[in-house]
């Protein structure tokens, strides 16, 4: 399976901020939107990522508050990325080995979506049970 059969599954709805943008919109944008990320875009092209995690790191290096903190202050730049092309295999090695839990997906410069670690479990769990489901029928119906 490659990224871009889970994209196209999930589906490639961006949510994205500006680095200018405060710290503390952004959580809420990430709470209403019940989202793990948001994608940092200036001038129609991103220039990082911003996760739960850096948010809860800022909060906890300013004693629980994010005050006027600027996105562009904490945000991930040149985050790693995947490919439309890569194997899920590659695409978990890639995951756990940088500690990302979101990786933008690019070809060619574009931005094409965001994938969770979420979105690779589901996708590996939905593909065994089909595979599971294809082996047990074609046992069921071996001739006798």
């Amino acid at each position: 399976m490659q990224v871009k059969e889970i994209l196209r599954v999930k589906g490639n709805r961006l949510v994205s901020i500006e680095p200018s943008g405060r710290a503390a919109d952004a959580v809420a944008t990430m709470a209403k939107d019940n989202l793990g990320s948001l994608v940092v875009m200036e001038q129609g092209r991103m220039v990082g990522m911003l996760t739960f995690h850096e948010l809860l790191q800022a909060v906890v290096k300013r004693s629980g508050s994010l005050g006027e903190v600027r996105v562009a202050d904490i945000m991930v730049r040149d985050p790693v990325t995947a490919t439309p092309e890569m194997e899920v295999n590659d695409l978990r090695r890639t995951m756990l080995e940088s500690g990302a839990r979101y990786l933008p997906v690019m070809q060619d410069g574009k931005l094409l979506g965001v994938i969770s670690f979420r979105d690779v479990a589901k996708a590996v769990l939905e593909e065994q049970d089909f595979e599971n489901k294809m082996l047990k029928g074609y046992i069921k119906n071996w001739p006798a």
